[in-house]
């Protein structure tokens, strides 16, 4: 029988405890993206209102609008990584280029003078909220080899629960392991597989009740290379609605639609062993893609209290993420079996749906108006990181997940102050946002802290504006969650170039 060359199985198994805190974090992160001018005075715009971005904010900024617009968006984003692992450091420059904002709003005017609602506005606006297009690089020498991550997988199991059949292809005994409802963590005994017929670990005896595993490496300290690779976007779009009374409250709320695509490649090498080790290379790579949609609402309001002084409040609710993984792997040695390669990133292991719910949000804004000159905007956020969860809530694996979830994060306060000043018909911005650690550790993930500027030139009917934002933020990064465990330090560098165009209707 011939032996087919790519091999595609897809399958729905559990993926044991996978999902993690790491995955709540991505989700729940929002990036100063939308349009230039509410980059520009680094999304202060809580009071201010009167941008499309401004939504993400309070959804009452809308009824500040005094006619229709179109706004549109595009961002060069530059991300430098500044990795140091164990004693290696490796700079990284990430560019890429989107249209990351587009939204549209129109403004009915009430003139009935009995009726103090005086002004209606519907609006639609899509925002990239996150952008995951990045690279980070590692390498260094270490004394945690990757065997040790497949020891740990494999100890305790018995060897014929990851044994060929006869007449069993390779890939086919991988997706069955994964796959087997009975086992107590299939994905667990995948990594076993993995590490047995990838050469890397031995049976201390070939019975199918052995259960203890030894290394086929030996060395001191060995020399690791780490590649991750991630693409892809968490978008929003936006159905909002409000009014404003007396011309001086304004209400508004939203409706926000979400939809995930992330995809995450890493490529490990492994060298530098003993001159009598057994084994003297290996690879092993994993790719992650999870895609999805979410839901939220948000609800909000912004006080006139004279021609100077404004005031805002808003409330984001939850964001309910319903998220589909898949995970390809591939492994190699000199020791590995022949047929190796036949387990690759087109055999697809598809895993059970699963829920993520991120925390919802307050917002407090104050905003002073200085007439035609420019105005002064300070927006407090407050989230507690540590209430959010994974779920099914009937599925026991998200249990313990839940539990770290709650010891590892904790409340975050975050900081936005922007400044407008205009000069006839220029308008020049800036910005500066503080938003602290999620972790109750902040050595896993530190403040972030930002500055932004930018200039408007109005023609009457549109608009055009530029702005420039930088933030930096350091955070720590595991190659692996067990076995291989030293972090690496990365220094992080997020920079925003974005042009934006308005046309008022």
């Amino acid at each position: 029988m011939k032996r087919i060359s790519i091999f595609i199985v897809l399958l729905a198994c559990a993926f044991g405890n996978a999902q993690n805190s790491t995955d709540v974090l991505r989700y729940s992160q929002d990036n100063i993206q939308g349009s230039a001018r509410y980059q520009g005075m680094a999304g202060a715009f809580g009071a201010v209102g009167g941008d499309l971005s401004a939504l993400n904010v309070n959804p009452a900024g809308s009824a500040v609008f005094t006619n229709g617009l179109f706004t549109l968006s595009g961002s060069v984003y530059n991300i430098n990584n500044n990795t140091t692992y164990v004693d290696t450091t490796i700079d990284d420059y990430n560019t890429d280029l989107d249209i990351n904002q587009f939204g549209a709003a129109m403004v009915f005017n009430n003139n009935n003078e009995s009726s103090g609602w005086d002004r209606f506005t519907l609006a639609f606006n899509y925002d990239i909220v996150s952008n995951f297009d990045n690279q980070v690089r590692i390498s260094g020498n270490t004394s945690q080899g990757i065997d040790n991550y497949f020891l740990n997988f494999a100890q305790g199991l018995p060897l014929g629960n990851i044994l060929l059949q006869e007449g069993e292809f390779l890939e086919n005994a991988y997706l069955d392991i994964g796959s087997n409802i009975d086992a107590q963590n299939p994905y667990a005994d995948q990594q076993a597989f993995l590490g047995y017929y990838g050469g890397v670990i031995d049976p201390a005896a070939l019975e199918e009740g052995n259960t203890v595993y030894n290394s086929n490496a030996q060395y001191g300290t060995v020399f690791q290379q780490f590649t991750r690779n991630t693409a892809g976007y968490n978008s929003k779009y936006t159905l909002n609605a409000a009014a404003r009374y007396n011309q001086k409250l304004h209400l508004g709320a939203s409706l926000n639609f979400h939809g995930i695509i992330y995809d995450q490649v890493d490529l490990f090498e492994e060298d530098g062993y003993d001159a009598d080790s057994a084994i003297q290379f290996v690879t092993f790579d994993n790719f992650l893609r999870t895609e999805g949609a979410g839901f939220s609402f948000s609800a909000g309001a912004i006080y006139k209290i004279n021609e100077m002084i404004r005031i805002g409040g808003s409330y984001q609710s939850p964001t309910w993420y319903r998220l589909e993984d898949s995970l390809s792997q591939r492994i190699n040695s000199d020791l590995a079996d022949e047929d190796i390669d036949f387990i690759n990133f087109d055999v697809v292991n598809i895993f059970d749906r699963y829920t993520i719910k991120t925390p919802a949000k307050l917002t407090g804004s104050l905003a002073l108006v200085f007439g035609k000159s420019g105005l002064l905007s300070v927006d407090y956020g407050y989230q507690d990181m540590s209430a959010a969860t994974l779920g099914p809530d009937d599925d026991g694996n998200f249990a313990n997940v839940n539990d770290q979830i709650s010891n590892q994060f904790a409340p975050v306060s975050t900081l936005r102050v922007g400044g407008e000043y205009r000069i006839a018909r220029v308008s020049l911005r800036a910005g500066y946002r503080y938003e602290q650690s999620p972790y109750a550790n902040d050595d896993l993930v530190g403040d972030l802290n930002g500055v932004s500027a930018g200039i408007g030139i109005n023609f009457g009917e549109s608009r055009l504006d530029i702005a420039f934002n930088r933030s930096e933020q350091e955070t720590a990064l595991s190659l692996f969650d067990t076995g291989v465990t030293n972090t690496a330090t990365i220094d992080r560098i997020n920079t925003n170039l974005t042009l934006g165009y308005t046309f008022s209707f």
